[in-house]
């Protein structure tokens, strides 16, 4: 096991763009890392910085607190695993997971020995004599861990493991993955573009933009405390509502309600003032189910659009009805979330208990718990806080 720091390091391409630029990350030992964002974000080449597969241009890369710029791959004492699995479709499971260990010219016997305890440590045991054409995705997947593992390294660096996998399975698999590596303990870096997997497998999460990294700290203060435009869209599902405001006398005016703000809000935000206004599906909810903390909040009336039922849940759709979307469209467009900024950036989702009577083209009565909005400066982008 071992700490990983990147001090500074970057990654410059002959053609003068930088994929990663000037990455601060450190990585304690024996923790959970993931790095995440969207495709071409530079997640993958930071991984692959560690691992010695691309050269580092700038900065410095520690592994256990030696210097391993100018490392070979196989002298880092790391191990990775792929999102292709890269299972040698003519050797056995026994003979893929050992394979590393036979080419490093280990004892027969004691390969023997950890091919055995990972597999048991994998539920692979009844599948070693197989070859990989017969094994379903998981089990592929979980033999690449298995050559991982018997090689006992200082970390595992994992590529996108899961994407091949189907969505039922992709949920399975994450679960083992936690649970192995917290039974392990083996420093961990997991890159994947699923915020989701980010969310549920991370001892702490990196959040990454355009080679700069944003963000990094535990999936709850990601949730909770974004510090910029980026990182409050890009964390959770469904994304964060932005809703064009106006902060005026202690309250920021929205098209279809006005909420009033808490003192330290109030205070950050100053005087008059325009702002783009966070507020997650999770905190509307059907005014009829609220029950005694009905005055906690705001209600207001919305014609709804759209309704998806997920059995356990209702997202229901509206209109803002702002008049001034572009703010909120250049704002998203420069805060690079894409997707946001060519949707409609108008309507608004929320997340209702599935008792809610919410019907398509009806109006509803609902409810928004102000105390739980976000405020961001429509130009920077960043967050409006104390």
């Amino acid at each position: 096991m071992a700490e990983i720091v990147l001090d500074h390091v970057t990654k410059k391409y002959g053609d003068g763009y930088e994929a990663v630029k000037s990455m601060d990350l450190e990585i304690q030992d024996g923790e959970f890392m993931i790095l995440v964002g969207p495709s071409g974000c530079g997640k993958s080449t930071a991984l692959n910085m560690i691992a010695g597969l691309e050269d580092i241009s700038d900065g410095e890369l520690k592994i256990g607190g030696e210097v391993v710029n100018n490392r070979a791959p196989r002298d880092r004492d790391i191990a990775m695993v792929f999102q292709n699995y890269a299972l040698y479709p003519h050797m056995t499971v026994r003979e893929n997971m050992g394979f590393a260990l036979k080419l490093a010219k280990v004892d027969q016997k004691e390969i023997d020995q950890k091919v055995e305890d990972a597999a048991k440590t994998l539920d692979l045991t009844e599948h070693l004599d197989r070859k990989p054409a017969n094994l379903s995705g998981g089990q592929r997947q979980r033999v690449a861990m298995g050559r991982a593992i018997v090689r006992d390294p200082k970390a595992f660096l994992m590529d996108e493991p899961l994407s091949n996998l189907d969505a039922k399975l992709r949920v399975q698999m994450r679960t083992e993955v936690a649970e192995l590596q917290s039974r392990l303990g083996t420093t961990t870096v997991y890159v994947t573009h699923d915020q989701t997997e980010a969310m549920t497998l991370g001892d702490r999460v990196a959040v990454m933009r355009s080679g700069v990294l944003q963000q990094v700290d535990t999936p709850a203060v990601l949730y909770n405390d974004p510090v910029n435009l980026f990182v409050a869209g890009f964390i959770g599902s469904p994304s964060m509502n932005f809703i064009h405001g106006q902060v005026n006398e202690g309250s920021v005016e929205l098209p279809f309600a006005t909420l009033p703000l808490g003192d330290d809000l109030k205070q950050a935000a100053g005087g008059e003032r325009e702002v783009i206004c966070g507020i997650r599906p999770e905190h509307f909810e059907d005014a009829e189910l609220v029950g005694d903390h009905l005055e906690d909040g705001v209600t207001f009336e919305a014609k709804i659009d759209l309704v998806e039922s997920m059995g356990s849940e209702l997202y229901a759709y509206f209109d803002a009805g702002s008049e001034d979307t572009g703010k909120v469209e250049q704002a998203a467009s420069e805060a690079g979330l894409e997707e946001l900024a060519g949707s409609d950036t108008d309507q608004v989702v929320t997340r209702l208990g599935p008792e809610s009577s919410a019907k398509r083209g009806e109006t509803l009565k609902l409810w928004v718990d102000p105390t739980r909005i976000l405020l961001f400066d429509p130009d920077s982008g960043e967050r409006i806080k104390s």
